[in-house]
């Protein structure tokens, strides 16, 4: 199974001012969400920010804030606590006509709400705390997640690297940001093609 750009969103979970100097290899970490989010931009793949606890940890950096749609400040360690599955999915479209107008029987069930985009490609930090829960949280919202290791940090890699096997028990797979990249394009046809490309060499 292949990512699809027009089936995916993004989320970007906490790099933020005061919590990156301390992340393992914080600076790739950071660069990675930065091409993750300028690869969405180019592909229209709707990309969200979220923030921990803003007010003590600082904001995430502006321009990884201008590539997000909305930046979701939270509280919780996962963001679904917070809200976040309400921003990826589309609110319900109420049925069209008259509902009194035909007898019960005859009556469509009304749809429920379903995300439009069912893939969330994910990354953030720290791995093990904000980036897992939110993940774990994505998944049993029944979204298919897909975690970018390489734009993802924690302050071990220990620590880091136990939130990946914990991931891909739970069903998420764990892909780069070089993996996104092509399988986002498909093709060397791509109108996008040379744009990602530059973002990646």
């Amino acid at each position: 199974m292949l990512l699809d750009d027009s089936d995916s969103q993004l989320v970007l979970v906490d790099y933020q001012a005061r919590l990156m100097p301390a992340i393992f290899e914080g600076p790739q970490v950071l660069a990675n969400a930065l091409r993750l989010a300028r690869m969405a931009q180019a592909l229209r793949v709707p990309t969200w920010g979220t923030e921990q606890n803003p007010d003590k940890l600082g904001a995430n950096p502006p321009e990884l804030r201008e590539l997000c749609q909305k930046t979701l400040s939270k509280m919780h360690f996962g963001a679904v606590s917070d809200g976040l599955a309400d921003w990826l999915r589309p609110p319900a479209r109420p049925v069209p006509g008259n509902a009194r107008s035909l007898p019960k029987h005859l009556q469509k069930p009304a749809a429920t709400t379903a995300a439009e985009r069912q893939t969330v490609v994910v990354a953030g930090c720290e791995a093990h705390v904000c980036l897992l829960q939110t993940a774990l949280e994505l998944i049993e919202q029944e979204f298919d997640v897909w975690v970018v290791t390489d734009a993802c940090g924690s302050r071990t890699e220990r620590n880091r690297d136990a939130a990946f096997d914990r991931l891909a028990g739970a069903g998420a797979e764990l892909v780069t940001t070089e993996m996104v990249a092509f399988e986002w394009l498909r093709t060397a046809d791509h109108p996008a093609f040379r744009e990602v490309q530059a973002l990646i060499k």
